[in-house]
């Protein structure tokens, strides 16, 4: 039944190998769906499985996974944007099923992204911190996905695909020495990994935005100060006999005044070498990036693949740098769209995503391949330099990202395409998770979903393909750190969605969505509010969190409090201790842990070709 049902909606399907561009894929996959929905239902009908998602189950389709780094939901054309272009991330959703209540289990990456690869919180495995450090910081810094975590990709390697990573990381590189790689994506279930183990940021282009750089230099300066101000009153000491001292703490003060101020004024290049390189498997390729190679490197790897593994299942993620500040845009896009450099940025991003699904075409692919497009969560509010915005647009959704819980961070796009299969053009406004893949992909792929821990995503399958009324998420977290900063309760005899936010950050100006002038909010302390009692929204009728309910204005106030506060109960109730790996001791850079494609510190080299 497996090879049948799946060649079999292939075979009826026009020829996609002379297809490309968005044009052609609406036509062909016009014709996929009209002719590919009927033979997959009838495949169904005859198969006389107990359910539709049982039999789809068992077809162990490819796997595209497309993830946008920093992206609002506001941004893209299907979820209400007609300013910024975004054709082929729009063809998707036509021809698709688009979620509309997706969110992420953090407004930042790096705990992000561990959620969305093991179906989990974040706390859970410890890839939080509890002292302001909400990513990782550094390449070579010890922390990251711990080695006992399982990952999709682990679970399909096992199941026979062969699985890739192109593009970000950002979930760790090595623990005791600079090439042991213990939390390396080929140790975490990947057989092919091409692209950035740390994160693009602002520091790898000298520009207007740093992330690290300034603060960086501003201690320097104050510690050049400092031991600048020792050396001179040491020396004026000694000279006026009033200090009776050899020369040698006054040698060592002025000579660590001078390595701190040459280190300040070379430390933003530092910074590019230490963190903006490129790696394929264990193997450091150019340190530091080219920029403007990027972009068709990437796509070069992504092709590359696809020819490669084409005669076998495989699952690639495919990790976009776009579209996370410096917003590094070929020539092609600078100028182009109506939004300056983010809405270019935002347009190749979109073109990439057009490219890639041409791969697929060309490949002959498109109908054994469920593709899915998100973001790792909410777009960038406070990404700005005089009156330039340089991050994302959330929409009617408040905050953005690093805010917490609400849902401007967290509130991300969410497509699947799979051609004969999903319904064309359905659209589900249940509350879903990005953990929801793990459990939906483990499933396809003919896996079993670990019974030695506790998996927070739901198998989204049902609800894909219409054979579930809802999602299986009652409630869902909102943590910021490893502090629970809000909750939601899916009340479906009602169908309403309740919104309870325990703390929220403090924004100045007050009700500005900034904070203090941050890249991210704090999680806790002075610069945020515990509120007693809790604000509570129904998203149902206020998606925009605009209208705190009271007892005064909802007469089921209490009632909501209490069920959301005791099923955050039963949720803690089911956490362990474990390491944080963002906080200090993890977070911090070592030398020896730095990776280098040469003697230490001269970290440059370029060891391949452009691509043609």
């Amino acid at each position: 039944m497996e090879l049948h049902f799946r060649y079999n909606v292939k075979s009826i399907s026009c020829p996609v190998k002379m297809l490309s561009g968005t044009r052609d894929r609406d036509n062909m996959l016009h014709l996929q769906h009209s002719w590919g929905w009927l033979a997959g239902m009838l495949g169904v009908l005859l198969s006389l499985a107990p359910s539709a998602s049982s039999d789809v189950s068992a077809s162990r389709p490819n796997i595209l996974l497309l993830m946008a780094d920093d992206l609002g939901i506001g941004d893209i054309g299907c979820y209400g944007n007609n300013t910024m272009r975004t054709p082929n991330i729009d063809h998707l959703a036509e021809f698709g099923v688009k979620l509309t209540q997706h969110v992420s289990a953090a407004s930042l990456c790096t705990p992000s992204r561990a959620a969305f690869l093991t179906g989990r919180y974040p706390v859970r495995s410890g890839m939080v911190s509890s002292i302001g450090h909400r990513v990782l910081q550094w390449t070579g810094a010890s922390g990251g996905l711990p080695t006992n975590e399982t990952t999709f990709a682990k679970i399909l390697k096992e199941k026979g695909y062969a699985t890739g990573l192109i593009g970000k990381w950002h979930l760790g590189l090595n623990c005791e020495s600079a090439s042991d790689h213990c939390h390396h994506p080929l140790h975490h279930g990947f057989d092919y990994f091409y692209g950035m183990p740390f994160s693009m940021m602002g520091d790898c282009a000298r520009w207007e935005l740093s992330e690290k750089r300034v603060n960086l230099e501003q201690k320097l300066n104050f510690l050049f100060q400092v031991l600048a101000l020792v050396a001179l009153t040491l020396a004026a000491g000694k000279l006026v006999h009033l200090i009776s001292i050899s020369w040698m703490p006054v040698i060592w003060s002025a000579l660590l005044a001078v390595l701190l101020l040459t280190t300040s004024c070379f430390v933003g290049a530092l910074i590019v070498h230490a963190d903006c390189f490129l790696m394929r498997n264990h193997t450091i390729t150019e340190q530091p990036m080219r920029f403007q190679r990027v972009t068709p490197l990437i796509l070069q790897e992504v092709e590359s693949f696809l020819k490669r593994n084409k005669l076998r299942p495989f699952l690639l993620f495919v990790s976009f740098l776009h579209v996370h500040i410096p917003l590094i845009t070929t020539k092609n896009f600078l100028g182009k769209s109506a939004h300056g450099l983010y809405g270019d940025n935002v347009e190749e991003m979109d073109w990439m995503v057009g490219q890639i699904l041409d791969a697929l075409d060309m490949e002959g692919l498109t109908n054994s391949t469920l593709v899915y497009f998100t973001s790792d969560h909410g777009g960038s509010l406070e990404n700005q330099f005089g009156n330039t915005q340089y991050g994302g647009w959330n929409g009617i959704y408040k905050g953005g990202k690093g805010m917490g819980g609400w849902e401007g961070g967290i509130r991300v796009p969410g497509i699947f395409r799979w051609p004969g299969l999903l319904p064309a053009g359905r659209v589900i406004g249940d509350p879903t998770s990005l953990m929801d893949v793990f459990p939906t992909v483990v499933q396809l792929a003919g896996g079993e979903v670990p019974q030695d821990r506790v998996i927070d995503g739901r198998d989204l399958l049902p609800l894909l393909l219409g054979t579930a009324q809802h999602s299986d998420h009652e409630f869902l977290m909102h943590y910021c750190e490893r502090f629970l900063h809000a909750a939601r309760w899916h009340q479906r005899d009602r169908g309403t969605l309740w919104k309870v936010h325990f703390v929220t950050p403090v924004f100045q100006p007050e009700g500005a969505g900034a904070c203090y002038g941050r890249k991210v909010c704090p999680c806790s302390g002075e610069k945020v509010v515990h509120h007693d009692p809790p604000l509570l929204f129904d998203l149902s009728r206020d998606p925009s969190e605009a209208h705190v309910l009271t007892p005064a204005s909802e007469p089921l106030f209490y009632q909501v409090m209490e069920r959301v506060q005791q099923a955050v109960r039963e949720h803690q109730q089911t956490l362990s201790p474990v390491p944080l790996q963002l906080d200090r001791l993890g977070n911090l850079w070592r030398p020896w842990l730095q990776p280098c494609c040469g003697p230490f510190p001269l970290c440059w080299c370029l060891r391949e070709d452009d691509p043609q």
